[in-house]
């Protein structure tokens, strides 16, 4: 359901309400690390992710393994709310509304997303740099690295902020070169 209309319409309204709620309690930053920490986890464990989108099981056991994984991790409105989103049954749509509620909340602390694709993993001081980079680029107060690994750009980096990408490495240095030989015969 990741990316489709449907779930972004359903996603957005609670997302605004979570949104909301961190906000009138003073706490944005506490539900933000709250909500990173509850993708992550859904990221690492498809099985969880499985079962509690599955229309087949109670809303009962998804409540009880919802409060048993992340009862004392995160804060107590976070865990209503999830409640809610089970009693609603929405808990399937909990991977959408998450990323939207940290879209909502980088627009409201001027924060960017930036994901890097290195071809080896980069160090502190190469991650500062792209940091820097991108603050440079985009007029971003903070900027948040999502990295991965693909060997096959032989050296360099991608960086992609929104629409915008960044294409520095050698595969595609090795494209361009090749199009524009290919324009020139």
């Amino acid at each position: 359901m990741k990316g489709t209309l449907v779930s972004t319409e359903i996603a957005e309204p609670y997302a605004q309400a979570l949104l909301s709620v961190a906000q009138s309690s003073n706490l944005l930053d506490r539900f933000s690390g709250d909500v990173k920490s509850l993708l992550q986890l859904l990221k690492d464990s498809p099985q969880l992710n499985d079962f509690i989108g599955s229309p087949v099981m109670k809303e009962g056991a998804k409540k009880e393994v919802l409060t048993r994984v992340m009862g004392s991790e995160v804060h107590p409105y976070l865990l209503n709310f999830l409640m809610l989103l089970v009693d609603k049954r929405r808990i399937a749509f909990l991977e959408p509304v998450c990323e939207q509620f940290l879209i909502l909340v980088r627009g409201l602390t001027n924060t960017v997303l930036a994901e890097v694709t290195s071809a080896t993993q980069l160090s502190d001081s190469q991650l500062q740099t792209v940091i820097d980079k991108v603050k440079t680029l985009t007029a971003a107060e903070v900027v948040e690295l999502s990295t991965s690994v693909d060997p096959g750009l032989i050296g360099g980096v991608i960086i992609k902020v929104g629409s915008q990408v960044l294409d520095a490495s050698i595969r595609g240095q090795l494209q361009r070169i090749g199009n524009s030989l290919g324009r020139s015969v």
